[in-house]
């Protein structure tokens, strides 16, 4: 019939495909697969291109299918090699040394079964609390270690032994550290004031979460005001509003009243259109029970341009 092969063809067809599959079997596995196999020993490596059953498997396909088996196998052979033949094109890849952020895709089934530290203290489930205070551990401990003070009561022994290895090597570095800042301080020179504006962020990340002791903290508390007196007498210009206010609220914190209204003061010289000016007196006015000063600074917030948060909204309503 036309357009089919004739017997005869068929046959020669499949010879020349057949002498076409062994001379690739006898190839790849007497001489091909044996170099490399060499090759790979004599660089005294991992031996890994022992290919010979891959050549059998292989000749086993082109025998039984003539012709469309050679070139399947050909065809992927040239599809695997092109890229590697191709000049590539550079002319848009940059090349450079800086970092580049990689932003990590957050793990919501992981983040859907977690719940506060403080709702499984609550619950006291062991379970629940123990992996979610190996959770915390693993993220930003400085920023949780109020928290984690909390699992120090739990009645979970593993809970308690985690939270409190956790606090005394973050207390330990915190105490280790304002000591090495300390001695930098008393060895800079006049007009240096570097140290004082690491160590002063450093100490109220720590002091604003109230881990320590009321002793240890009132004596920290006074560490971190004579820094900021420091800084006041070299270089007061660069000292920020939300330092001014961490040292005016950690003070009022431990009862240093008249230490806080001092520093209070200087806030609202230095910057006397923040809020931070207005809410640091209003909290010690409060503390102190200075009923007329609290009304006065409160009816000048009102009349200021100053823009006013939602916390201090609340208090104006209460008290208005």
């Amino acid at each position: 019939m036309s357009g089919l092969l004739s017997e005869r063809d068929f046959v020669i067809l499949w010879l020349v495909n057949l002498v076409a599959a062994v001379l690739y079997l006898l190839v790849g596995a007497l001489v091909v697969s044996p170099l490399r196999m060499r090759k790979e020993k004599k660089a005294k490596v991992e031996v890994r291109h022992d290919n010979r059953r891959t050549y059998l498997l292989r000749f086993l396909v082109m025998a039984l299918c003539p012709v469309v088996g050679p070139l399947f196998f050909l065809l992927s052979y040239l599809l695997f090699r092109l890229p590697l033949w191709l000049t590539p094109n550079l002319a848009d890849v940059v090349f450079s040394k800086e970092r580049a952020k990689t932003y990590l895709k957050a793990d919501e089934e992981r983040e859907r079964d977690m719940i506060p530290l403080e709702e499984a203290l609550f619950m006291n489930k062991s379970k629940d609390l123990r992996l979610v205070m190996m959770n915390t551990i693993r993220g930003d401990v400085r920023s949780a270690l109020g928290v984690i003070l909390l699992a120090l009561d739990s009645e979970d022994s593993e809970t308690a032994h985690y939270a409190a290895s956790v606090l005394s090597g973050e207390l330990d570095g915190f105490r280790t550290k304002v000591r090495q800042l300390r001695r930098a301080i008393a060895g800079e020179e006049e007009g240096e004031s570097g140290v004082e504006l690491e160590l002063l962020p450093y100490m109220d990340s720590f002091l604003k979460q109230r881990v320590f002791s009321a002793l240890e903290q009132k004596k920290q508390v006074g560490i971190m005001a004579d820094t900021a007196q420091s800084l006041f007498d070299k270089a007061p210009a660069q000292l920020t509003e939300a330092i001014y206010e961490s040292v005016c609220l950690r003070l009022l914190e431990v009862g240093e009243f008249a230490r806080s209204e001092v520093w209070c003061g200087r806030l609202s010289a230095q910057y006397p259109d923040s809020l931070a000016a207005y809410t640091c007196r209003l909290k010690l006015y409060f503390s102190t029970k200075n009923r007329e000063a609290f009304f006065d600074t409160l009816a000048e917030l009102k009349r200021s341009p100053v823009v006013i948060d939602g916390e201090t909204l609340e208090l104006i309503k209460v008290f208005s």
